[in-house]
């Protein structure tokens, strides 16, 4: 937290005086318990204690934590590891990085756990409701190198989707280009006026008829660039949502995770050529069909 003199700084006799009185929706019997667990510290000096006098101006640090985390009960799976990268295959609904009512349950400190590692750090972006593959950086230089090859549009990324497609379109392939912004609320993206800065190919794999109403499509996605969302828009555009998604094309009502209902969106293959060896690299999702038909057949 940065280094404010709150009025009346001066009635503080503790650290521990001034939180309560600075985030007053936060119980004193919790940051009480925060400091005894060691969860609070002064920057550049360690921990503070419930008793540790009030400093102006001084810059207080806190390890952040949740109470009650959710688990998430999928497993992730580790599919390559060397000197540079770890390759990961990311279940639905885990974050990739601690975010929101995520900490402890995340993709990044999971991986660190099970290899007994640490200094980790992803080298794209993944959203939480989306299944498949995450390239982990080892060191800053492997984050360096990687990070330029997406930038540089040197990695090819496929995704799989299985979407609701009430009957089978009469071609098979689609370039799909519009212009992305962000919408309402500030999580949802939208669809505006202007010059396109998103652009997506589509190409139908396989369509079955689940009912006279019904058709389940799957769909392969090559996404030429990376907006938040942006092959969620673009499906939920087309007519086709996403089974599982609850944001495209209207908003659902807020609700828990349903895991039996899971965003049916797999990154599901990445290929490259390996900055510091060479060699071509080509990664695919084992568990990418196997999410994607997840309770479809009712």
């Amino acid at each position: 937290m940065p280094p404010t003199e709150a009025p009346g700084a001066s009635r503080f006799s503790t650290v521990l005086d001034y939180l309560i009185h600075r985030f007053p929706r936060v119980p004193s019997a919790v940051w009480r318990r925060r400091m005894e667990r060691g969860l609070v510290f002064l920057e550049g000096e360690g921990i503070l204690g419930p008793d540790d006098p009030y400093r102006p101006h001084a810059r207080v640090g806190y390890y952040r934590e949740v109470e009650a985390e959710p688990r998430v009960p999928f497993e992730e799976r580790i599919l390559h590891v060397d000197r540079h990268l770890v390759v990961v295959d990311k279940p639905p609904f885990l974050p990739v990085t601690p975010g929101g009512p995520f900490v402890n349950e995340c993709l990044l400190y999971r991986v660190e756990r099970r290899l007994g590692v640490e200094g980790l750090s992803p080298v794209h972006r993944l959203d939480r409701l989306t299944s498949g593959l995450v390239l982990l950086a080892r060191h800053a230089d492997a984050r360096r190198a990687y990070a330029e090859l997406f930038a540089r549009q040197r990695i090819h990324k496929v995704y799989s989707a299985l979407c609701r497609m009430p009957s089978r379109p009469n071609q098979s392939r689609w370039r799909v280009r519009s212009r992305i912004v962000q919408g309402e609320p500030f999580f949802r993206m939208e669809e505006a006026t202007g010059v396109p800065n998103a652009e997506t190919h589509v190409t139908l794999l396989h369509w079955r008829r689940v009912s006279h109403l019904r058709g389940v499509g799957r769909v392969r996605l090559v996404p030429r660039t990376g907006k938040k969302h942006q092959l969620r828009v673009h499906l939920a555009r087309m007519g086709w949502p996403i089974f599982g998604d609850r944001l495209y094309p209207e908003l659902q009502p807020e609700k828990p995770d349903d895991f039996d209902d899971p965003l049916r969106l797999n990154a599901s293959a990445l290929e490259y050529v390996d900055p510091f060896d060479g060699h071509p690299r080509r990664w695919a999702s084992p568990a990418g069909r196997e999410s994607l038909g997840v309770g479809l057949d009712a």
